[in-house]
């Protein structure tokens, strides 16, 4: 095989790497502020069906109850700042870890700034990318 023809297969895997991974940083913004707008059905569109968000405390919320948190007050998103992504992308999946400082109100507390750490899992469904699980701690 020529270097040419070599170059030409590797070439575009590169970019369409760098696509994807543009593209899930732009998620990542667009999840954020779906969440502060409390758009329950945009979020549900990102997210697979059996998708859950892993809260700090260990509790596993399956999405239907995370978007009913949402919709319903108990979760309440006000602000993300300053956010720091890293993607990891082998194939029709994808590792991301998003640092940001989230001001929100939660299963009653006040309203507080968290150093938030979002891991979120993604994989391709259908050429789009879908959110299958997200962990939550503090950084």
């Amino acid at each position: 095989m020529s270097l040419l023809i070599l170059l030409n297969l590797i070439i575009p895997l590169t970019l369409m790497a760098q696509t994807d991974e543009q593209l899930l940083k732009q998620l990542y913004i667009e999840m954020y502020e779906a969440m502060i707008a409390k758009d329950t059905l945009k979020l549900e569109e990102m997210m697979t069906e059996d998708s859950a968000l892993v809260h700090m405390t260990g509790m596993r919320q399956p999405r239907r109850e995370y978007l009913r948190a949402i919709k319903n007050g108990i979760l309440n998103y006000f602000s993300c700042t300053d956010s720091d992504i890293s993607v990891a992308i082998s194939s029709e999946k994808a590792a991301m870890t998003g640092r940001s400082y989230v001001e929100a109100s939660v299963f009653g507390g006040g309203c507080y700034t968290w150093p938030l750490r979002l891991d979120i899992d993604w994989t391709k469904v259908g050429g789009t990318w879908k959110i299958t699980e997200i962990r939550a701690t503090t950084f």
